[in-house]
């Protein structure tokens, strides 16, 4: 049987020119290994970014020693596996120059058998990515957008973005770990799915041997534990592939979290020679066949998942790296995250092309919790060069992750690239170019995203769909909302209306979104100070976009009363924010099924600043996400004006018919009904239609007095006939009762008026099951509060009533 030694002990570095070494953490990086030392400050408190720029114009040197037994090397095989260098490292066993690495996406496997000692040093020499990028650099004619990045097959948000800090780390990232056998061993192994039905499952499972056996063998098949079948194999010496038929009676399949159980098996291989075991090897994998469907139409052309063979309209957000040091992302913290995507109601997330491929953990968890990856190749907003030895590197690191990820069912579709196409079509990026040379890097862009990675996809992946860049159509052409994807950022950068959102629908939305502060955790730790101070110069290096602050006061001002103390802006900000993403969210689901899927940027940071998350850096729900939830339900409820008449719609995401009583009332701010109606309907699977229509202009009635409650198949909605700002909202005691529970806490509230947007906050650490909600008059209301902490005498309420004359009063 094959064993395996992991190398993360007695690791050392230091620059190249220093005589004393630091220890080091394996995997890691330099940023984090330089903090763990005490030898810089923390990159992500005030602006202390600034003066580490040096890090990453800085050589740097790992070593480690470790000690094998005669019989470990003894064995016939032992080689090295590198999981991830970041990026250009050469590395040295015993004085031997074994790599020379260049790209942090790439594994890399070395027969190390004729170096190995019973006691060896192992020397990873770190070089600093500009060396390399001015030398490619300097050998083009032109210059390529977007700057150096582009030479260096690393997480591009390193780089520095508009949401991210300029971290451009380097190090051992992923793990080492040295394998020893004699006879053989599983290399990979891809489940491919020939057929589906409800009554048979047949599969091809192809093994992959390290190298090829010297006799013949038995292969045996189990499915969850259950011996499946045996195979009698002949070894042929040139021979490493072999093809093994699989068939589950009756399968279970595999479905996103909401419409079904994200059902797995386990698949497990064993490699045997009369009863000696050589080798064993598990997959775990589920059974579903998704494809994405492009088709012509009258309007333009489709864009929607089918999943097991019905169209699923795709919910959630978009994925950027949870943190800029890797090696502080654990288990726990993707378990939360995609907990806390399944929690709002998603069923997919976008992994975006300018962060990296995430760890099998990731998509395990994926997996398990039934969320569908749209998986983007790690390319964004720029165009890439073209030479020989980029091409080859890139085919290669596409080979390695589509292979590693191929046996996950939550992957539904890889993307060539993020906004590189729209880039070039509309960002200036041709200006200052000869035409010899726009036709060049356009020719370069095709070489890479309609020939190498399409041809990966179909060669390594099992009916996987490819789609060359995201968005398909810039927001400047107007097939935008007729084909393809979009990504609407007339919203944010444009300065658009949020109303835009509602007349503007495209076929799939896979990106827009608006910015919010973070919590008051978030900015506290940043500026190291218990007052905010949120546009002090210890703070303003956190907002990475260079109109943001005034992009946030403009819609503030469109919408919602402009507050004077810190603590009340962050608060309005992210009520801001979800305000109008939720309003496009429900906009694009009530246009189904011309609108199949939305995904708004985004659901996550690395690193503790003012950006379009819905969860800040530290985990806290933002109020969009709490509000993204309720917007994510799988039965919604939904109103609109149109002409001054009320249409309410429901949209319905499950695969059954819903029928029970519809309910609308129209109340006042105390509680009274002024208009209501209720009557018996059924609701089709899959759609979305209006079932009722109400002229306002007929009631008398004071708009900016009014809350319209919806209520069917359990759902209940809230919807306003004004602008928030315009609201005449009565600022009155909200009553709270805190009672201890075995997990923290419940709080119970009550107010005789509607409170709206009530935000409850501590110091103490923990989760709100609900937050940023309305609270309805003379109603009891019960939210749940997860937490460690022994008190939440702290708790404090924010509601929009407060709002006096520019300040909050409690």
């Amino acid at each position: 049987m094959p064993k395996k030694i992991t190398l993360h002990e007695n690791w050392e570095f230091k620059k190249s020119t220093d005589s004393v070494w630091s220890k080091a953490t394996v995997p890691g990086n330099v940023h984090s290994d330089l903090l763990e030392n005490n030898l810089i400050e923390h990159p992500f408190i005030k602006n202390n970014e600034d003066s580490l720029q040096w890090i990453s114009e800085t050589n740097w040197i790992y070593k480690t020693e470790f000690s094998l037994q005669e019989s470990t090397l003894n064995h016939n095989y032992l080689e090295f596996n590198f999981e991830g260098l970041d990026t250009y490292a050469k590395v040295i066993l015993n004085d031997s120059l074994i790599l020379e690495s260049n790209n942090a996406f790439r594994q890399w496997q070395v027969n190390v058998k004729s170096l190995l000692k019973t006691d060896n040093e192992l020397r990873i020499e770190f070089t600093k990515p500009s060396e390399f990028e001015n030398i490619e650099k300097s050998k083009l004619s032109y210059e390529l957008p977007e700057g150096n990045r582009v030479f260096t097959r690393k997480g591009q948000f390193q780089y520095g973005w508009d949401w991210g800090i300029k971290l451009n780390t380097f190090g051992i990232w992923k793990p080492i770990t040295l394998t020893y056998w004699d006879e053989t061993r599983v290399n990979d192994i891809f489940i491919k799915q020939d057929s589906l039905t409800d009554s048979n499952a047949n599969l091809t499972a192809n093994l992959e041997f390290k190298n090829p056996l010297k006799a013949d063998f038995m292969i045996d098949v189990y499915v969850n534990d259950t011996l499946n079948r045996s195979f009698e194999m002949h070894h042929n010496p040139e021979i490493i592939h072999y093809n093994i038929p699989i068939e589950i009676k009756n399968p279970k399949r595999w479905w996103p979290h909401n419409l079904g159980d994200p059902y797995l098996y386990d698949i497990k291989f064993v490699i045997r020679q009369n009863e000696a075991t050589l080798d064993n090897y598990t997959v775990k994998t589920g059974l579903r066949t998704v494809k994405l469907i492009t088709e012509k139409d009258a309007i333009g052309e489709t864009f929607y998942f089918e999943v097991n063979g019905v169209p699923v309209y795709m919910k959630g957000a978009n994925y950027i790296p949870q943190h800029s040091m890797q090696n502080y992302v654990t288990y726990d913290t993707y378990n939360r995250i995609l907990n806390d995507v399944a929690d709002a109601n998603m069923n997919m997330i976008r992994v975006w092309g300018g962060g990296i491929y995430e760890t099998d953990t990731f998509y395990n968890l994926c997996d398990e919790k039934g969320i569908m990856v749209w998986q983007d190749f790690m390319f964004a907003c720029a165009m890439y060069p073209g030479d020989k030895a980029f091409l080859d590197n890139i085919t290669q690191e596409a080979i390695d992750n589509v292979k590693r990820l191929r046996n996950h069912p939550s992957i539904a579709l890889w993307c060539g690239n993020n906004e590189n196409a729209e880039g070039w079509d509309r960002w200036g990026w041709q200006q200052g170019k000869t035409q010899w040379q726009k036709e060049e890097i356009w020719a370069n862009y095709l070489k890479v995203f309609d020939e190498i990675l399409p041809k990966v996809v179909t060669e390594f992946a099992d009916n996987i769909s490819y789609w060359e860049s995201s968005p398909r159509y810039g927001r400047g052409n107007p097939l935008h909302k007729t084909e393809g994807d979009a990504h609407d950022w007339f919203i944010w950068h444009d300065a658009y209306p949020f109303e835009h959102l509602e007349e503007n629908v495209p076929r799939f939305m896979s990106e827009f979104g608006f910015q919010s502060f973070p919590s008051y955790e978030a900015i506290k730790f940043s500026t190291q100070n218990d007052s905010l101070g949120i546009f002090s110069d210890d703070f303003k290096t956190h907002q990475k976009h260079a109109r943001g602050f005034d992009l946030i006061k403009t819609y503030m001002e469109r919408d919602f009363p402009i507050p004077n103390a810190d603590e009340d802006y962050v608060y309005m900000s992210q009520i801001l924010q979800a305000h109008g993403i939720t309003k496009g969210l429900e906009a694009q689901r009530r246009a189904k099924p011309y609108n199949m899927g939305t995904l708004y940027w985004q659901l996550n940071d690395c690193w503790p600043v003012i950006s379009w998350s819905s969860i800040d850096f530290f985990g806290n729900w933002k109020a969009l996400h709490y509000k993204a939830k309720r917007s994510f339900v799988n039965v919604l409820l939904s109103s609109k004006i149109d002409n001054d008449t009320l249409k309410t719609y429901i949209v319905n995401d499950e695969w059954m018919q819903k029928k029970g009583m519809l309910s609308i009332h129209l109340k006042d701010f105390k509680g009274n009904t002024l208009w209501s109606t209720t009557k018996d309907i059924l609701v089709d699977k899959n759609s979305s239609a209006i079932y009722h229509k109400l002229d306002l202009n007929s009631l008398k009635i004071n708009r900016k007095d009014i809350v319209v409650i919806t209520q069917f198949d359990g759902e209940t909605s809230y919807f306003y006939l004004v602008k928030p700002k315009e609201l005449s909202l009565e600022n009155s005691a909200i009553t709270t009762n805190i009672i201890d529970t075995k997990d923290g806490f419940t709080i119970e509230l009550k107010s005789t008026t509607l409170q709206k947007d009530v935000f409850l906050f501590t110091d103490a650490k923990g989760h709100f099951s609900d937050n940023f909600f309305d609270l309805m008059p003379n109603q009891s209301l019960k939210i749940e509060f997860k937490t460690n902490a022994s008190t939440i005498d702290d708790l404090k309420i924010k509601t929009l009533n407060m709002f006096v004359n520019g300040r909050f009063s409690s």
